[in-house]
This record gives C-alpha cells, sequence and structure tokens, in this order.
C-alpha cells in the first residue's frame, strides 16, 4: 500500500526516476481499485466512481510513467510512443519492464541506492 500512497503523494512530480517495483506496484492497486469501483457500479447501475477514481489518478499515473521512463535513461515523451495502435503498447510495456540504469543518469541518481525518507 505504501508503493501506492508514495505515488500519489508525488502527485504531479515528473522529475527523477521511479523503480520498476513502485511503478508495476501502483498498476496493480490501480487494477484492484477500478475492479472493486466496477464492482459497485454494476450493483448501482452506473459508471460514477469509476469514472471519479480514473480523473483522480490520472496526472499520478502519468507522472509515474514518466519517472518510470527517466529511470530506464528515456525522455518522459516516450509515452507517445503507446499512441501507436498494438506495436505502441508492446514497445511502452517492454521499456516499462526494462532494468533501470545502475548508475545515476541525467534524470537524478539511481532510486535504488537513494535512501527513502
Amino acid at each position: 500500500m505504501n508503493w501506492y500512497l508514495d505515488v500519489l503523494k508525488k502527485y504531479a512530480v515528473f522529475s527523477g526516476r521511479a523503480r520498476r517495483q513502485e511503478y508495476w506496484m501502483f498498476v496493480l492497486f490501480n487494477v484492484l481499485a477500478v475492479i472493486v469501483f466496477s464492482i459497485i457500479d454494476a450493483v448501482i447501475g452506473m459508471n460514477l466512481f469509476v469514472i471519479i477514481y480514473w480523473l483522480g489518478v490520472l496526472i499520478p499515473s502519468l507522472a509515474v510513467a514518466v519517472r518510470r521512463l527517466h529511470d530506464t535513461d528515456k525522455s518522459g515523451w516516450f509515452l507517445l510512443i503507446g499512441l501507436i495502435p498494438l506495436v505502441g503498447g508492446i514497445i511502452l510495456l517492454v521499456f516499462m519492464a526494462t532494468e533501470g540504469k545502475p548508475n545515476e543518469n541525467q534524470y537524478g541518481p539511481n532510486p535504488k541506492l537513494t535512501p527513502t525518507v
């Protein structure tokens, strides 16, 4: 749960780097939350909660994705590759699953080596 809350605390921080674990745990909690909210929406008969949730996590999702790309030493603009049908999503998935650069890069120090406060 801390991984999810840490991303929300960095609501609109697009600089720096994010570990694979931080990114994928955030994705996992998003999937679980959408499932729960979808069930609630199905019971009440409208898509109110899912839409509100997605609007609430849109910016943090983009921010953690950009920081994840920074960890692999790629610009945040590489997110736009996801707009290419099918192939773009696969390429972006590979980028997100790739291990980050072990040394400091232009986006900051390795998050695995920096102590968390």
